[in-house]
């Protein structure tokens, strides 16, 4: 699987009936589009994966490959329940997507033998579809289980959620020594900016990104001064956009989607609010995030 540039990952818009607002959804992924992510990821961690019933999956994921039309990769989650996840690999093959990232199995733990036959349950109901892993929770690799995986036939990446950086450049190190260069890895952390410039000393250039969501030019102004080697650009993005939405999150449990959420309505799309368990941020919190967005504006 070929990915570049930065990883789009859209929030879900749910409409005053309750159910997914299609329309939002697709509006919301056509401004990202302006700015030419390298993939779109839709239905997945900020998009309240866990929080969606099959059929608004499904309406989520022909939502975005028709809204996207082939100009990025479609990867849409799929995860959870071993019943779920075969049926949301199955769907969302037949809607066109182009890959899909396999959260963690919900709840049970098992031990390594069930999470390889729960791969490669999924990765047979996707019919092809190349499939990314998501490491986090209860999912976290040594290298020779992750090399295992990645022979796995449809497995073409990992994600890596963890933040362990020792881990991952030995996981990165045995992958690409054992099946050679074209595995995809990327940070996946909670403001994945943060942890970038580490993540790429181990060879892991790509990383997810939730604040394209709302801020999807500051984003980018990243992602660029990060290859061209501007460190200062990337310090001052970091320091006045990054760590100071990475503190707003760390102060409420969920928040790392409930402020995305947020802000995409702050720039003016009906997305409505996020679905219990989550909750809305308070209205101080509404305000640092104003202004912490405008901070962002004002240094690109």
């Amino acid at each position: 699987m070929k990915l570049g540039g930065v990883l789009f990952f859209p929030v879900t818009p749910f409409g005053a009936d309750g159910g997914v607002a299609a329309g939002a959804l697709a509006e919301h992924i056509r401004r990202g589009l302006t700015h030419g992510p390298g993939g779109v990821f839709v239905a997945c961690g900020t998009g309240e994966f866990s929080a969606l019933s099959i059929a608004e999956h499904d309406v989520a994921v022909r939502t975005a490959v028709t809204a996207v039309a082939g100009r990025a990769p479609v990867i849409a989650g799929a995860g959870g329940p071993l019943g779920a996840a075969v049926r949301q690999a199955a769907q969302a093959a037949e809607a066109g997507a182009g890959g899909l990232l396999l959260m963690p199995p919900y709840l049970a733990q098992g031990p390594y033998a069930g999470l390889r036959s729960y791969v490669r349950a999924v990765t047979e109901a996707a019919a092809g579809l190349p499939v990314i892993l998501y490491q986090r929770g209860g999912v976290v690799l040594d290298p020779a289980q992750a090399v295992d995986l990645a022979r796995i036939p449809g497995v073409a990446g990992l994600k890596d959620g963890t933040g362990d950086i020792d881990r991952m450049a030995r996981i990165v190190l045995a992958v690409r020594r054992e099946l050679g260069p074209d595995f995809t890895f990327f940070n996946g952390l909670p403001t994945a900016e943060l942890t970038a410039p580490a993540y790429r000393a181990i060879g892991v250039d790509l990383y997810s990104s939730a604040m394209f969501a709302f801020a999807p030019e500051v984003a980018a102004a990243f992602r660029t001064a990060l290859d061209t080697g501007d460190g200062t650009r990337v310090q001052q993005l970091t320091e006045g956009f990054y760590a100071p939405f990475a503190e707003l999150r760390a102060t409420t449990p969920g928040y790392a989607v409930s402020l995305v959420k947020a802000a995409v309505r702050l720039n003016g799309i009906d997305v409505g609010p996020v679905r219990p368990p989550l909750a809305e941020p308070s209205p101080p919190h509404l305000a640092e995030l104003t202004r912490i967005i405008e901070a962002g504006r004002a240094l690109i």
